[in-house]
Parts: C-alpha cells; sequence; structure tokens
C-alpha cells in the first residue's frame, strides 16, 4: 500500500493507491475538511474491461473458455455461469452425472477459492492483527502466527482441491470442461476413489478452519467489538441463490431477495434477472452499482426504502434459511446465534461466513464423490434447438454471477451482458469504505495502521474489480503529475 497526503481545498486528501491485497486495481481518496474530518471518501476503480463487447460476433460455444479469462482468481465460476447459458441459449438439459461433475467441480472451486481469500487475502487483518507492520499483514505473517506445519497444511489442501478441477475439468486454472447440455468427459471409478479421498480431507481441513477462526478471532474480545462496530456495519437487502428448500446453493437453484429485516422480497429464475436488477453509473469510476429496480435508486443509503443490495457470504447466509449439509447447517446456527439472530448486518461477518461456506463446499464435495452415478458414461445431451437467448447464473465466491447471451441462428452472439458478483457489492462496499474512513479517521492522527482498517471495509467482501469494470466509453484515464523535488505537485494533466 502506497499513501500520499495533499493540500485540497479546505483540508488534505490522503490517497491509498494502490488498495491491497484484492482482484484487480483500486485507489482510495479520502478528503479532510479544515477540521481534520473526514468529508468523503471515494473507492475509485481506474481500470477498465470491455469483455462484453468483446463477446460480439464470437461463437456462442466459445464463451467458456473467452470469459473464463475475464479473471484469473475465478475462471471456473465465469466457466460455469457461460456454460449454464449455453445450456438455456440450446433448450437442453445435462443428464444427471453431467449435473453432478459440474457441481462437484464447482463445489471443490468454492472451497479453494474460499481458503485463499481467509488465509491469504483477508485473513491476515485478524490472524496477524489489523494494525501490525504491513511486511506481516500477508502469508508469511500468517504462517509466523499459525506455524509452519498449519501453513504447510493450507498450501497443500489448496493444491489437493485443484487436483480434483484438474482431474474432471481438464485444467485447473482455466478449465475446459463445459459443453451445452454436459461435459466434455466422464469421471471414471479409479478417479472417484482418488476424488473421495481428497474431499474426506477437505471437510477435515474445513472444520480445522472452523476452528482457526473461533481461536483467532471469536475469542478476541477486541476482533469481536470490530466485527459489531458501527463503523464496519450496514442495513441493506441481501441476494443469494437457494435450493427448493431455500438452502444455500453454489450451483442451481433461484435467486432470493431478502429485506434488511429478513423478509423475502422476492424469488426470481435466471431468465427473470431483467425484472429485478438495474446498474446504475457514477462518474468517479468505471464501475457500475447495481439496485433493485423495483425499490429504485435512491443514493448510497442504507435502509429498506433503498435499492442497494449485497452479494456474497454474508448475503447468502442472510437469504437463505439453513445449509443443505449438516456440519455447515451447525455453523450457520451458531454464527446467526453468536451475531443477535438473523439478517447479519456487520461487514467484517463475512470473514466467518465465508468459513461456513467452506465447510458446505468440503461436505457437499465429500457427497458427490461419493454418489455412485458421478461415474455414468452419459454425460451430454446434444443440442436440437436454433439458439436465441439464454441466461446463467452461478454463485461466485464473490456473489451472484450472471451471464446473458443473445445470438443469431448460428449461435453467433450479437448482445451480451455480464452482471459480476463484485457489481453486486459494488454500492455496498462504496459506502462501506466511506463510512469506515469517517468513523476511524476523523479528528485523528493518519496512521499506516488505521488506513489498512479502511482497506478492510473493502477487503471483507473478496471483491475482483478485474472483472466487474464495464461502464463504457473505452478511453483508459490518464493523469500526469509533475513534481518538485520536495513532492509538491507543480502541474497535473489530465486524459479522460
Amino acid at each position: 500500500m502506497t499513501t500520499r497526503t495533499e493540500p485540497a481545498r479546505g483540508g488534505r486528501t490522503i490517497s491509498i493507491d494502490p488498495i491491497t491485497r484484492l482482484e484487480g486495481h483500486g485507489k482510495i481518496e479520502i478528503f479532510l475538511d479544515d477540521r481534520g474530518d473526514v468529508d468523503r471518501a471515494y473507492l475509485q476503480i481506474p481500470e477498465l474491461r470491455g469483455f462484453e463487447e468483446f463477446a460480439k460476433g464470437r461463437l456462442a460455444e466459445d464463451m467458456p473458455q473467452i470469459t473464463s479469462r475475464i479473471c484469473g482468481v475465478c475462471p471456473t465460476a465465469h466457466h460455469m455461469a457461460a456454460t449454464k447459458a449455453l445450456d438455456d441459449l440450446y433448450k437442453v438439459t445435462p443428464p444427471p452425472a453431467a449435473r453432478r461433475i459440474r457441481e462437484l467441480i464447482y463445489a471443490s472451486f468454492l472451497a479453494e477459492d474460499h481458503a485463499l481469500h481467509f488465509y491469504v487475502l483477508g485473513g491476515p487483518d485478524f490472524v496477524v492483527g489489523p494494525t501490525a507492520a504491513a511486511a506481516e499483514r500477508n502469508i508469511l505473517g500468517v504462517i509466523a502466527k499459525v506455524g509452519v506445519e498449519v501453513g504447510t497444511r493450507v498450501i497443500a489442501m489448496r493444491r489437493r482441491i485443484r487436483s480434483i478441477i484438474e482431474l474432471a475439468g481438464g485444467k485447473a486454472i482455466h478449465p475446459v470442461f463445459g459443453l451445452p447440455g454436459g461435459v466434455a468427459k466422464r469421471i471414471r471409478p479409479e478417479a472417484q476413489a482418488e476424488i473421495k479421498a481428497i474431499a474426506a480431507d477437505a471437510v477435515d481441513f474445513a472444520t480445522f478452519t472452523l476452528q482457526v477462526f473461533d481461536d483467532l478471532v471469536l475469542k478476541n474480545p477486541a476482533y469481536v467489538e470490530l466485527i459489531l462496530s458501527d463503523a464496519f456495519t450496514h442495513r441493506t437487502h441481501y441476494m443469494g441463490m437457494v435450493d427448493d428448500d431455500d438452502r444455500v446453493n453454489f450451483y442451481d437453484g433461484v435467486v432470493r431477495v431478502v429485506s434488511p429485516e429478513g423478509k423475502g422480497v422476492t424469488r426470481f429464475h435466471p431468465a427473470d434477472y431483467l425484472d429485478v436488477i438495474a446498474e446504475h453509473v457514477e462518474p468517479w469510476s468505471y464501475q457500475k452499482f447495481c439496485y433493485l429496480k423495483q425499490v429504485g435508486w435512491k443514493g448510497f443509503a442504507d435502509g429498506a426504502k433503498s435499492g442497494i443490495y449485497s452479494v456474497a457470504p454474508l448475503a447468502r447466509l442472510n437469504a437463505a434459511e439453513g445449509m443443505a449439509t449438516p456440519l455447515a447447517q451447525q455453523a450457520y446456527e451458531r454464527y446467526f446465534a453468536t451475531l443477535g439472530g438473523k439478517p447479519v448486518h456487520h461487514t467484517l461477518a463475512n470473514h466467518w461466513a465465508r468459513v461456513v461456506e467452506l465447510l458446505y463446499a468440503a461436505e457437499r464435495m465429500k457427497e458427490l464423490a461419493d454418489d455412485p452415478e458421478l461415474c455414468d458414461p452419459n454425460v451430454r445431451t446434444l443440442p436440437t434447438q436454433v439458439p436465441t437467448e439464454g441466461v446463467g447464473i452461478v454463485e461466485a465466491p464473490r456473489g451472484t454471477l450472471i451471464h446473458h447471451y443473445q445470438t443469431d441462428e448460428r449461435g453467433v452472439i450479437e448482445k451480451a451482458n455480464l452482471i459480476v458478483a463484485t457489481q453486486g457489492n459494488a454500492a455496498r462496499i462504496a459506502m462501506s469504505v466511506e463510512k469506515a474512513a469517517k468513523s476511524l479517521l476523523s479528528g485523528k492522527e493518519v496512521s499506516e495502521g488505521l488506513l489498512n482498517m479502511v482497506e478492510m471495509a473493502f477487503r471483507a467482501y473478496d471483491p475482483c474489480f478485474g472483472c466487474a469494470t464495464h461502464a463504457l466509453p473505452g478511453a483508459m484515464p490518464l493523469e500526469v503529475r509533475l513534481r518538485s523535488l520536495d513532492g509538491a505537485v507543480l502541474k497535473t494533466v489530465r486524459r479522460g
């Protein structure tokens, strides 16, 4: 993290540029008044990646490969959403074995990605400490705190879980298994035995991680106070995919929205998402801000009268009525009992919710690995319909992910729309950064540790800004600052 402080009209400007431990790029601009209090704070996303434009003229069947390159952190989520959009585009239903293979791969991906965020991206703020030296707030600091043996276990377990994605999906980073109506290859019995062993170990690892969170976070009164503090609390709507019993589901189901009071607002099928979600643009960011269309855009405001909603682990647990696996259900019940009941509005509680979901993903891996139908050789239903339009939705680690394609009769894309998870959280993240800055910095001597705590406001959402920037036109802004030897800005030239 690099910071700079400059004089501004009426006060000073503090810039955190770049922000750290996230996917993508961004900066935070904090404006202080002449009393030293925070007047405004902005999380700005200066990068642009216009993938919806790139998709035009491409074959829809290429989209699982194209969109998995949007982000190297969650390629499996984009690959799966694109594949499900192809199912809908060609009106074809995959065989049971194909569905199980897809969900196994996807549960494996969620498990290893959640482990990555807890131990590498978000976890250091708690494991090492929010105001610890910057050089210690990373995976090396975590290993120093929990021990080399634990660090080795974390790295080895993520590698083994990723081996399932490689074995069943062809490649661990950019999988190649998804086809309209199924998957590219079956799972053979000898591979199933290996998958069973990894899945069983993944359940043990997830249970261990919950205990790490309990020991290092929940048993620390200062951390619990920080989680429950007003500086990191927002009352918004929440969105997440659920099964027929309103339990969390990452791969398939309907999308449920609940109010800030926890009451059901709507349930919608993927094809109906445009009836529920709209997008708003601000001049200071290339990121779009999603909101509930029926409530409307009321600015960056909390409450039931604001259309702002949240996605990701905290939101998924709030939107659901439970978990579909036994150990995760126990963890889910303890989570809400400890934090005062549903819904939980504390942003930093995302970290705990993420570990609960890690356990669910591992348990679901084990259930699917043990399923005898997993090895059925019938893994594809060939499409026969003329393509027109298709929508696919999955729950990415960072929240609800939507792919929508419109094509000609040859399957060539004429229009594409992607609403990625971080767009669903964008408005709440902006609010979280500003509220944390105002609560933590106003009237205080600004330290590097306090600025890191402001960054914790966005880090809890595990945002991926690399694939969340879609606003056009596509000219990147350029800013050149000429400084004197003492650092004073002599001249600024801007483009865009």
